[in-house]
This record gives C-alpha cells, sequence and structure tokens, in this order.
C-alpha cells in the first residue's frame, strides 16, 4: 500500500499542542460504567498497547456483522416463514457488542495507566467509533427485520441517518467549543442492545413483534429509543453547548458559515444516496440493503475522520470531502441506461472503491502520526529518534 501524507504540516503542528478535553454528564456512564471499566482495566496487561485494545473492539463489532450478513443477509430471518437465526447467534452478538463496548471503554484508561496517552490515539479511537455505527445499526436490525410487520429497509436507511449525524454532532461541537461532550444515547444503547441479543436469544425475534398497546410494538421500541436520543437528548444538548460557548465568547468559529461547514459533505452525502434510493431502477435499497447501508457508513466515516483530524489540529474543516466525488458519479451512472442495466455492479464496485480508498486514508494517517510522534501504533515501544 502506497503511503500518502493526508495530514499537513499545519495539522501535524496543531497536533503537536492538541490537550484532550471532554465532558462525560450521563449517569450511566458515570455511576456504572466508569467503575466497572476502573477495575477491568486492572485485569489487563501493561505491555498491551491502547490502540491494540481499540482496534480488537471494533474488529468484535465487524465480526457480529459478518456472523449475522452469514446467517441473515437479505433480513428476512426474523419474519414469519423464513429460517430463523440459531439463538447461540444472539448469545454471541450479545457477548460480542458488550466486549466491543467494554474495551471502548477501557482503551483510554489503558492509556494512562501505562503513561502512553497521544493524539493519535484518541484520532485513532473516535476515527474507528465513526466507523462502527454502520456495523452495530446494521447488525442489530437483523432482529426487527424486514417483513411484512418488520421494519422496513427504508426506514431503517433513514434511522441509519439519525445515527451517523448524532455521531458527528459531539464532534461538531467540539470543532466550535474546544470541548466533546459525550453524547448520553451511545452508552444507553450499546447497554440495551446487548440485552435486546441476550433477551433475544431466550424468546426468540416472535417476541418483538408482539403488541404492547394497540398497534404499537416492541419492535417499535428500536426505532423510538434512537430517534428519541436524538432529537430529545443528544441534538438540543448539542445546540445548547454550542450556544453557551457563543454565549461566553469562547466559540472557536467566528462565522455561522465556518461553524457549520462541518455539515456541508455529510449533507451532501445524504442527498447523493437518498436520490440514488428514490430514482433507482432496480430499487437498489430494497436489492441490496446491507451493501447500500455499508456504502453509506464507510464514506460517512472518512468525512467525519476528516472533521476529528482539523478539530484535534485546530485547523479549518475542508467545505467538501473527495470522497463525494466517486459517489456523485456512481449515482450519476445509474440515471443512464447503462446504469440501469447494472446498477448492482455499479454498488459493489462504488463500495469497494469508497472501502478500500477509506482503509487507505486510514493507515496512512496513522502510519504518519506514528512516525510524527515517534511513537508505534500498536505497541508500547519508543520509535528511535533517528
Amino acid at each position: 500500500m502506497a503511503f500518502y501524507a493526508y495530514v499537513t504540516r499545519e495539522q501535524l503542528a496543531g497536533f503537536d499542542t492538541y490537550k484532550y478535553s471532554a465532558v462525560d454528564s450521563n449517569p450511566l456512564s458515570i455511576y456504572v460504567m466508569h467503575p466497572f471499566w476502573n477495575s477491568f482495566v486492572k485485569i489487563l496487561p501493561k505491555w498491551l498497547a491502547p490502540n491494540l485494545i481499540t482496534f480488537t473492539g471494533f474488529m468484535f463489532l465487524v465480526l457480529n456483522f459478518l456472523m449475522l450478513a452469514a446467517f441473515d443477509s437479505d433480513f428476512y430471518a426474523s419474519a414469519p416463514g423464513h429460517v430463523h437465526v440459531p439463538s447461540w447467534v444472539w448469545i454471541a452478538a450479545g457477548l460480542l457488542n458488550f466486549i466491543a463496548y467494554t474495551l471502548d471503554g477501557v482503551d483510554g484508561k489503558q492509556a494512562r495507566r501505562t503513561n502512553s496517552s497521544t493524539p493519535l490515539g484518541e484520532l485513532f479511537d473516535h476515527g474507528l467509533d465513526s466507523w462502527a455505527c454502520i456495523f452495530f445499526v446494521v447488525t442489530v436490525y437483523s432482529i426487527f427485520g424486514r417483513g411484512e410487520t418488520g421494519v422496513g429497509v427504508r426506514t431503517l436507511y433513514f434511522i441509519l441517518w439519525v445515527v451517523l449525524f448524532s455521531f458527528i454532532l459531539s464532534h461538531w461541537e467540539k470543532y466550535n467549543t474546544g470541548v466533546l461532550f459525550l453524547p448520553w444515547g451511545y452508552d444507553i444503547s450499546q447497554v440495551t442492545i446487548s440485552v435486546v441479543y441476550i433477551v433475544t436469544s431466550v424468546v426468540g425475534v416472535e417476541a418483538w413483534y408482539s403488541p404492547i398497546f394497540w398497534k404499537f410494538h416492541y419492535r417499535d421500541l428500536f426505532t423510538v429509543m434512537i430517534l428519541g436520543c436524538a432529537f430529545t437528548v443528544t441534538l438540543p444538548m448539542s445546540l445548547y453547548n454550542v450556544f453557551k460557548a457563543y454565549r461566553n465568547n469562547t466559540l472557536k468559529q467566528h462565522s455561522c458559515y465556518e461553524s457549520f461547514l462541518p455539515f456541508l459533505s455529510p449533507v451532501l452525502l445524504f442527498i447523493l444516496c437518498t436520490l440514488w434510493v428514490h430514482f433507482s431502477p432496480s430499487d437498489i435499497i430494497e436489492d441490496q440493503p446491507r451493501m447500500f447501508y455499508f456504502l453509506v457508513g464507510t464514506a460517512f466515516s472518512n468525512i467525519t475522520c476528516k472533521l476529528i483530524v482539523c478539530q484535534m489540529s485546530n485547523t479549518r474543516c475542508q467545505p467538501l470531502s473527495w470522497i463525494l466525488l466517486p459517489v456523485a458519479v456512481g449515482v450519476a451512472v445509474i440515471l443512464t441506461e447503462l446504469g440501469k442495466q447494472n446498477e448492482t455492479l455499479i454498488l459493489y464496485c462504488l463500495t469497494a472503491l469508497v472501502a478500500v480508498a477509506h482503509i487507505h486514508y486510514g493507515v496512512c494517517v496513522v502510519v504518519q502520526l506514528s512516525r510524527h510522534f515517534k511513537i508505534y501504533a500498536f505497541s508500547l515501544k519508543k520509535r528511535s529518534a533517528d
């Protein structure tokens, strides 16, 4: 893999002066999870690099995604008349999800415990978190999958976007305020999802289709929980924190345009993907939902990672991400006769291109910052000064 210096000299200089600043006010996190993580981290060997913990947790989510893809490729396994996912798969999914969540919670503690905290660790953590959104949302969808009474793939498409924008909100806050306000919805959702997996292994997916009252089913709680966390907690708190910084004259951006610049690329990506869904000649979201979600989540993660680099290095966010170009070309092609005949092939090729480009970006940034800070990404050993 050819190396490319994605991080500019100005950004590297910004990383040299970076100081971590975060606020976690979630009662679940403060009174339950942090005490648990403080105990759990003590059993980890001190030679274990924090970034290795982060990456292992992320790979557990990928494993969950692949496991459910194998047993429920088209999201029909929970529908009546279809072969259901075995109970042991739900148990494995619950355990893997909770372990991944736990590792994500202790990586920073391990860094402080081993005196190995660096800006690279935070960037690596949050960068993988931005990609993890697609994996845990799409994986849990297998429980409430489509079918006559399930959650439609179009509904999940918009739910996924709510999750993605909820994630980027916290980094938009930090871009404007200099402080990372950790969202309440993350801890609540991760604990809930882990429990739901385990409960599903006991009661079966049929239980989620039982009505609670009138026509409101247990499966509808999936949608209500995500929308409720986003619009009644995450969004209002984000807007309030930015407004408070403005009122206290501590806002880092000095115009409305600059403040909202980080949303330009994600909104354009949303528009492009939604146009594809709407005008798709073969109804691609119904035919290839899992691949389409993966494309959306990967492109979004790439855009978010670039924002995180800018907010950590205190540099200006670029208005447009180049990852939008192949997506825009793909959407344009499907409107032609060539696209109508080869839409699935175009989706697979575009997804592969975006995934490879994102991985290349991530690897190169990690290598570049590792060299800059004279450290190894997955080892506590120090690089030589040469």
